[in-house]
C-alpha cells in the first residue's frame, strides 16, 4: 500500500475541504487553508520520494498554482480538475506525469465514448487516470461528475472496472460520502476495489488513523493505495505526515 500524497488546490490556495459541499455558486465548508504554496508541498513529496500523488483543481483560478505545484515535481504528480483532450498535452508538458479525467468523458449521465477516444488518442492510456468518486444511490455506488454533484448511470461494480481499465492506468476513487469528513473509511467501497478492479487503485476518504490505514491495507488486500487529507498534520489535522509515510513504506516492503 503506497501513500499517494495530494495537494488540493481552491482559488489558488492549498484547501482541504469537504467533498460533498462542493457547489456552485457558495463556497465550500473548508476544513484547512494553508499558508504555504502549492510548490512547497510538491517540493516535500519529491524530497520523500513520493510518486503518484494528485493536484486536484476545483473550479476555477488553480492553474498557475498548478503549474507551480507541477514544476516542483516534474514527473511526480498527477493533475486533474478540467482535464479536456484539448489541455491534456499541455498539461503532460507542464510536468504532469498523468492526467485525471472524470467529467469531461460524461455527457448527460453516460461516457461519451467519443470524447474518451479523443482523450486516448492524445495521452494514451499509461497517461491517463479515470477518477471514479462516487457516492451510494438506491444501493449502489454511482460515478459523480460536476463536483461530485450529478450522479451518473455508470455503477462503480466489477463490470465496470473491467471495462474502464482498458481505457486508463488506474483509478482514483474518493468516497464523497465520506471525504473531508474524518468519520472513517467506506469500507465496503474499499473491499470492492479490492475485489474487482484489474488495475492500480487509489483511495481516498475519511481516513483518520493508523487503526484506519491498518483496516484499508487489509481490506484492500494491499492491492489498494491510500491518500490522506484532513487528517493529516500538514493539513490541520493530528496524524503525523512523517509517520504516515513511513508506515505506508514498511507496508508495501
Amino acid at each position: 500500500m503506497k501513500f499517494r500524497p495530494c495537494i488540493d488546490l481552491h482559488n489558488g490556495q492549498v484547501k482541504q475541504i469537504v467533498g460533498s459541499s462542493l457547489a456552485d455558486g457558495q463556497e465550500p465548508e473548508t476544513n484547512f487553508v494553508s499558508d504555504r504554496s502549492p510548490a512547497w508541498f510538491a517540493e516535500l513529496y519529491r524530497a520523500d520520494g513520493l510518486t503518484g500523488g494528485h493536484v486536484i483543481k476545483l473550479g476555477p483560478n488553480n492553474d498557475a498554482a498548478a503549474r507551480a505545484a507541477l514544476a516542483a515535481w516534474p514527473g511526480g504528480l498527477q493533475v486533474g480538475g478540467g482535464i479536456t483532450a484539448e489541455n491534456a498535452e499541455s498539461w503532460l508538458e507542464a510536468g504532469a506525469a498523468q492526467v485525471i479525467v472524470t467529467s469531461y468523458i460524461f455527457q448527460n449521465g453516460r461516457i461519451d465514448e467519443e470524447r474518451l477516444e479523443r482523450l486516448l488518442s492524445t495521452v494514451g492510456p499509461e497517461r491517463l487516470v479515470l477518477d471514479l468518486s462516487c457516492r451510494k444511490k438506491d444501493g449502489q455506488y454511482h460515478v459523480v461528475t460536476d463536483r461530485w454533484q450529478t450522479f451518473t448511470e455508470t455503477g462503480v461494480e466489477a463490470g465496470s472496472l473491467a471495462e474502464l481499465s482498458k481505457s486508463c492506468c488506474e483509478f482514483l476513487v474518493h468516497g464523497v460520502d465520506v471525504e473531508g469528513k474524518q468519520q472513517g473509511m467506506d469500507e465496503e467501497l474499499i473491499q470492492l476495489l479490492a475485489e474487482h478492479s484489474p488495475i492500480p487503485c487509489v483511495y481516498a476518504g475519511g481516513v483518520r488513523s493508523f487503526e484506519d490505514l491498518e483496516k484499508l491495507n487489509e481490506a484492500g488486500n494491499g492491492r489498494i493505495d491510500v491518500t490522506v487529507g484532513s487528517a493529516l498534520d500538514l493539513f490541520g489535522g493530528t496524524l503525523p505526515y512523517r509517520d504516515v509515510v513511513e508506515y505506508c513504506h514498511n507496508s508495501s516492503k
